[in-house]
């Protein structure tokens, strides 16, 4: 037996084992239901707490969001601006180029034709004062042919041509090379071959010569035309552009003594002179060749500039198109930016749904907590019912 002193009015008691572990177990019951109290606000209060971080969290991380949105969208309007403003200026640039290379080619041009112009004015004075001086000479060839035998004749021209050119040669002919034809391999050869070569030593002009005279008393008299076709022929053989007949025949025939008589209706590139223009026609014809090589040069010059001017037209377009085209993936990667971003959104806004949703559950099991009583612990358990009333009873018995 075990002796108990009640705490309110302080009798002695005795109680044996069974009523005294009853008594016990009444109390450890109450301890555990204001235990279970306690943990229950406990739990409250955490569910408050985490419910609160998790919003005021979505609310941070929603506006964050939000934000870099608007700066990344602020960024991409700013980006496209400036890359509409640098492909207007590019443009711009460029037309400004090609406006002024334009410019530039066509006041060269001009300067170009102007010094041709004074050229040929100055060319043309010249040969009208060598052309004068050598008229005087027209008689004393007249009265000269008439002294010398036929072949005296032809050998003298020969000379005389021979040693005009090589008082000319070292200052007007420089690089000249002007020789007899002495190579009879084909079956004929012409007088004497001018060929003359630039600075880098090419050759830009050469002249088959073929001098023909004779005197008065020749029986058969020969005429200018005779020689046509075997002059061309040695000039082909032997590879000249040119063929001139130097000729004292049909002395009395105005159209060959008026001057340099062009003959290339009948044979290509073929002359008829008497000999005072013997040293003309070489500078006629090389100063035309050197001029046709300067203006090949000015004129491969300015193809190339065209083709400079195509090439950054075409430059131009290429880059007009790539422009377009990093436009286009831009404007694509745009699109594709902001559709990441409303998914983004699309997605924490289900987050957000998600935490409601587990707030709400965490509120329908507060409120089961709060409905939960002894009575209904111990419903359908009549045995834990009648030790709960059994305890009821005792506290009962214990405050009376």
């Amino acid at each position: 037996m075990n002796e108990i002193v009640c705490p309110h009015c302080n009798k002695a008691f005795k109680i044996d084992e069974a009523g005294y572990a009853d008594i016990l177990k009444q109390v450890r019951d109450r301890e555990f239901e204001k235990s279970l109290h306690d943990q229950l606000e406990l739990a409250e209060k955490e569910k408050n707490t985490a419910i609160e971080l998790a919003k005021a969290q979505v609310a941070a991380e929603l506006a964050q969001q939000s934000a870099n949105k608007d700066i990344e969208i602020e960024k991409l309007k700013a980006e496209l601006s400036g890359t509409e403003l640098a492909k207007q200026l590019a443009l711009n640039e460029a037309l400004g180029a090609i406006a002024k290379e334009r410019d530039d080619l066509a006041r060269e041009l001009e300067v170009k034709s102007a010094e041709q112009k004074l050229l040929e004015h100055s060319l043309s004075e010249k040969y009208q004062a060598e052309i004068k001086s050598k008229d005087e000479l027209i008689a004393y060839y007249k009265d000269f042919k008439a002294k010398q035998s036929t072949k005296m004749v032809g050998e003298s021209l020969e000379q005389h041509c021979e040693i005009e050119f090589n008082q000319l040669r070292s200052t007007g002919f420089p690089r000249a090379y002007f020789e007899k034809d002495n190579d009879a391999r084909t079956g004929s050869k012409g007088d004497y071959i001018f060929r003359d070569y630039g600075d880098d030593g090419t050759e830009f002009i050469s002249i088959m010569f073929e001098m023909k005279n004779e005197s008065d008393a020749t029986a058969s008299k020969k005429k200018n035309e005779d020689f046509f076709k075997e002059l061309d022929k040695d000039r082909n053989e032997k590879g000249c552009e040119y063929a001139v007949l130097v000729s004292l025949l049909e002395s009395d025939n105005e159209l060959y003594n008026a001057g340099i008589v062009d003959v290339s209706h009948r044979y290509p590139k073929m002359y008829v002179v008497r000999p005072q223009f013997f040293i003309p026609i070489i500078t006629v014809l090389r100063n035309a060749a050197q001029n046709s090589l300067a203006y090949r040069a000015e004129l491969a010059r300015v193809q190339e500039q065209n083709i400079d001017i195509t090439t950054f037209e075409s430059d131009l377009e290429t880059f007009k198109q790539g422009f377009a085209r990093n436009y286009e993936l831009a404007s694509k990667k745009f699109k594709t930016a902001i559709d990441e971003i409303d998914k983004t959104i699309d997605h924490l806004q289900k987050t957000k749904d998600a935490l409601l949703g587990s707030e709400n559950n965490l509120r329908l099991a507060n409120n089961k907590a709060e409905d939960l009583s002894i009575k209904k612990l111990t419903k359908g358990n009549p045995t834990m019912a009648a030790k709960f009333q059994e305890a009821r009873d005792v506290l009962g018995e214990g405050q009376e």
